[in-house]
């Protein structure tokens, strides 16, 4: 029987290892955690234990393992259309306000998971376009996360129903999803489109993403320790167009970690422009 089990210091050394690849900070006593997500990879790749998995990720010797690690610890679950403010104060505020710029619209979802996000996005910004047509001409969503295995379901843009289930309106899954078989659907091509999904660590350069008007970071400094969330703080503010948005998770906030930003009260919610 495959043991499951790990000691302090392997959950200690884990830890270290996780900060430092993708600044995940792991906190006391989420060994259950590390449990729960890594234990399926022990049989997957023949190993004798946990603690056996634990040593050849933290040693480096096998990359696959390492990255297969590091992907199950940072995927999360999501929703679409999640907290709903974000997506309206993007409709009401935000796309009509950069429009006016006369120039082609760029919008980072800086941690795309599944990809409903971006994809809430799109759905977004096609239903803005249909009540006023010609406002929004060119609109381009990049989307990035740091495990490859979310990526390639973004890609694939394919959802069961428990998927689908959350968050999205019968309506919509009407209107921008087809039938992908086996009771699955599929994104639409009009709205798939409008996202390209690309591979990002936060803790690294977000220059060749080049330059955005709008930032989702939603629900992922939360992860982070306090260094590590001032420096995606200040990097995402050196990302802006003049002017830009960043938009954070309901229980996320910038206090005493930069002032690069200005508060903006939308109610409900809270957006933060760039100074």
């Amino acid at each position: 029987m495959t043991a499951i089990t790990i000691s302090d210091q392997e959950y200690r050394d884990f830890s270290r290892f996780l900060e430092s690849q993708c600044g995940i900070v792991l906190g006391n006593s989420k060994q259950y955690l590390v449990r729960s997500r890594l234990s399926p990879l022990v049989n997957r790749y023949s190993l004798d234990s946990l603690s056996d998995l634990l040593k050849q990720v933290i040693t480096g010797r096998n990359r696959d393992l390492r990255v297969a690690a590091v992907d199950a610890m940072t995927t999360n679950e999501t929703l679409w259309f999640r907290d709903t403010y974000p997506f309206t104060v993007l409709a009401d505020k935000l796309l009509p306000e950069v429009a006016a710029n006369k120039r082609p619209i760029k919008i980072w979802s800086a941690a795309s998971s599944s990809g409903q996000e971006p994809y809430s996005m799109a759905m977004t910004i096609l239903e803005l376009q249909s009540r006023r047509p010609g406002m929004l001409s060119n609109v381009q969503i990049t989307a990035t996360d740091i495990s490859s295995t979310m990526l390639e379901t973004c890609k694939a843009g394919i959802y069961d129903n428990l998927a689908l289930s959350r968050g999205l309106s019968p309506e919509r899954r009407r209107t921008f999803f087809e039938d992908a078989g086996d009771g699955r659907m599929k994104i639409n091509d009009k709205a798939k489109r409008m996202v390209s999904f690309r591979p990002q660590n936060l803790m690294d350069s977000y220059s060749l993403l080049g330059k955005f008007d709008i930032i989702f970071c939603r629900n992922v400094l939360i992860y982070f320790s306090q260094e590590m969330k001032s420096q995606v703080l200040n990097q995402m503010a050196a990302s802006l167009n003049p002017g830009g948005y960043l938009l954070l998770g309901a229980s996320e906030s910038l206090t005493g970690l930069t002032d690069k930003f200005e508060m903006v009260r939308c109610n409900p919610g809270i957006i933060y422009k760039l100074k």
